[in-house]
């Protein structure tokens, strides 16, 4: 029998070198990589529109810029980042598109409204129309003092109405006239409260009267021209009625003339709400050609 002889060396097998799970370099390496699958695992299910527009591969070993969104891509992976072509900011111009389509109900019914636009005639609430009467004072009752004051509305509602204490002794009450009795005075209210309450109402209006100039002078006021419509002084009026435009015809002619009625009849004296209704009747037969007879002279002054 021959002899067998093997030769068999042992040795050691050193094992393979592992980098410490500490390692920064190799924690970095890791993620990169896992990254790297995920993201072209991710390329290959995304639709070929969005693959031709995805992002370049980076480089190993360099780190990345943040990107103009803020922070990395890869915190963004399945749907647009900010500031991408997918997810942009509208531009200035596109904004003020969507600005201009997108209505609220309550913007689109208030463009609906008209606007009353400027140079037109003043709206009907703003006017008014006015009458006073009057009493004696001072000597032989020959000073006019304010007894009563009626302001209407444009309708003719009455806003005012009320009989006023003068602050000097009545002398004449005029009765005949102005249908003032001494028992009016006794609940009358003083001339200083009823001026208050009298220009808050006139305040910005535009005021109709007929010679219009007494009751401010009764009232102790001056209210502006341009807010000031005097039926005395309307030629229109007079040519309507028939009478000359340069004469001043009384308030009860051009009620008979115009309106066909009867004012002022009676002993017991004039109404001034009944007058101040009737003014604004006049007023408004001649309305739009006298405002546009008063816009044009305002122009061309």
């Amino acid at each position: 029998m021959s002899d067998l002889i093997l030769n068999v060396t042992f040795g050691v097998v050193e094992p393979a070198r592992r980098v410490p799970a500490g390692n920064r370099k190799h924690r970095n390496f890791v993620r990169r990589r896992h990254l790297e699958r995920k993201r072209a695992l991710g390329q290959k299910q995304r639709p070929a529109a969005l693959q031709l527009g995805g992002d370049r591969p980076r480089k190993r070993g360099r780190k990345r810029k943040p990107e103009a969104g803020g922070g990395e891509r890869e915190e963004h992976e399945g749907k647009d980042p900010p500031r991408s072509s997918g997810g942009s900011e509208p531009s200035a111009r596109s904004t003020t598109q969507e600005k201009g389509t997108k209505r609220t109900p309550g913007a689109k019914k208030a463009a609906e409204v008209p606007v009353r636009a400027p140079g037109l005639p003043p709206a009907p609430s703003k006017f008014v129309a006015i009458d006073c009467e009057m009493v004696g004072t001072g000597p032989k009752g020959g000073t006019s003092a304010l007894a009563r004051c009626s302001i209407v509305s444009y309708e003719g509602d009455v806003l005012y109405d009320c009989y006023v204490r003068p602050t000097e002794p009545i002398v004449d009450y005029r009765s005949r006239w102005s249908g003032i009795c001494k028992k009016h005075m006794l609940n009358a209210v003083p001339f200083c409260k009823a001026q208050q309450e009298i220009l808050k109402i006139l305040s910005g209006k535009v005021v109709v009267g007929h010679a219009i100039h007494n009751d401010f002078k009764a009232l102790k006021y001056f209210h502006p021209k341009a807010l000031t419509r005097d039926t005395s002084k309307i030629p229109l009026l007079n040519q309507k009625g028939g009478f000359p435009e340069n004469i001043a015809i009384s308030l009860k002619r051009l009620a008979k003339e115009l309106l066909h009625k009867d004012i002022q009849v009676g002993k017991s004296g004039h109404s001034s709400v009944e007058d101040a209704r009737t003014t604004m009747e006049l007023y408004k037969i001649v309305e739009a050609e006298w405002e546009q007879h008063l816009m044009l002279n305002s122009e061309q002054e």
